[in-house]
């Protein structure tokens, strides 16, 4: 009974996953714990006498690194792809197929190598080995592994087709999105331009029409980016569906400490409760505030802090003159715009050399300001980066694990 609940929990782990890498580490993982193997090796061929993916499971990251690139389909392991059944070995270095391995490469003597068949195609295989001197598979193991590798394929495949639909959805995407910009944003900024160039040859020999037509210009701009936000909303990203606004927020945050020499600190204080599209827009504009920070602060800090009636980016950067930057862009316009959309405010408190504090007010759902929990707010938390940077504030730098490979 205890083998058969190891046997479920790994078939129900690969289907679980829609992605093939994230279903091919799960059966390497499975396989080599349920048949007890010092090292295990799932690899799917490529077309051209490699393989495409080559996973690994027991050899740790300095190692792989100096065993070298990745194996090419040549002795043993083109042996297990010809095969129709498994291959069983005490001393896999007595057997003929048995060419050599890297230098750097541990020294192996078991092997049991099963292939992954979809029918009469092999997908991958399966391969798991021991040390020198360790014990060889026994036929239970074979079976177990079979077992898996059956369960491998329906679940390559059908991760395979789910990419392929995705890809799919992306280019229709696409092409709608390109449909709705020419038919919308396009047919407004050519009436824009026509307005425009009237209103320069009319400067001369008749300020009035000119001013007229200078309002009209305004008028379709706005219409232009009403209409131009409008695609961007549909843009929802993925990320806010699987994961809600604030954890998003904080993936986002802790790929950028990973990307950058400049820390990210993320804290959250009280939960955000928007709409859909309010949801899009505080995405965007925290983004924005961001994107401005490591582009022109030159920050070694950056601190978000995520509440019920705020959002706070603070970075101890070269700050700015706002009043100046508010005719030059950075993007401030634009933020405002969003917050503006929001219902809330867009707060900024900088200075030439004292950093950078932008907090994006949100309604909140409770009166006179009061946080949730009717715990006192922290004004000191409001100091600007001009009284020592961004505070930390309890914030925590959120070093969580998690896949970002794409």
């Amino acid at each position: 009974m205890a083998l058969l609940r190891e046997v479920s929990e790994a078939v129900g782990a690969i289907t679980r996953h829609l992605s093939v890498h994230q279903v091919l580490e799960v059966i390497v993982s499975s396989a080599r714990r349920l048949a007890g193997a010092d090292y295990a090796a799932i690899g799917i061929p490529d077309d051209e006498g490699g393989f495409a993916e080559f996973i690994t499971d027991g050899i740790g990251e300095e190692r792989r690194l100096k065993i070298g690139p990745l194996p090419r389909q040549h002795g043993m392991l083109a042996a297990i792809l010809e095969e129709t059944g498994p291959i069983l070995l005490d001393d896999l270095r007595r057997d003929p197929r048995y060419r050599w391995w890297p230098k750097a490469h541990p020294a192996m003597a078991a092997l049991l190598g099963v292939p992954i068949r979809d029918g009469d195609r092999t997908l991958g295989i399966v391969v798991l080995t021991n040390d020198l001197g360790r014990p060889g598979f026994s036929e239970s193991d074979t079976d177990l592994i079979e077992l898996l590798a059956s369960h491998a394929a329906i679940a390559i495949t059908n991760a395979r087709l789910y990419e392929r639909s995705r890809e799919l959805t992306v280019v229709e995407e696409r092409n709608r999105l390109a449909r709705e910009l020419h038919d919308a944003v396009m047919q407004r900024l050519f009436s824009l331009r026509l307005s425009a160039r009237a209103a320069r040859k009319l400067v001369d020999t008749d300020p009035e029409a000119a001013a007229a037509r200078l309002g009209e210009v305004e008028t379709l701009a706005a219409d232009a980016i009403g209409e131009l936000r409008g695609v961007i909303v549909e843009l929802r990203p993925a990320d806010l569906d699987a994961h809600g606004l604030v954890e998003t927020l904080r993936r986002h945050a802790t790929l950028l400490d990973r990307l950058h020499d400049t820390e990210v600190a993320f804290e959250v204080r009280s939960p955000v409760d928007l709409s859909r599209d309010g949801e899009v827009e505080v995405l965007r504009l925290v983004q924005e505030a961001l994107g401005n920070a490591f582009r022109h602060a030159r920050a070694r800090r950056v601190a978000v802090t995520v509440a019920t009636d705020r959002i706070r980016i603070a970075d101890d950067g070269v700050g700015f003159d706002a009043a100046e930057a508010a005719t030059r862009g950075l993007g401030l316009l634009s933020m405002r715009e969003r917050a503006k959309a929001l219902g809330g405010d867009l707060e900024l408190a900088t200075a030439p050399g004292e950093g950078t504090v932008v907090t994006l007010l949100l309604d909140s759902p409770f009166e006179d300001g009061a946080p949730e929990n009717g715990a006192p707010e922290d004004d000191a938390a409001e100091t600007s980066a001009a009284e020592g940077g961004p505070r930390d504030g309890g914030a925590v730098r959120d070093d969580t694990e998690e896949d970002d490979r794409g």
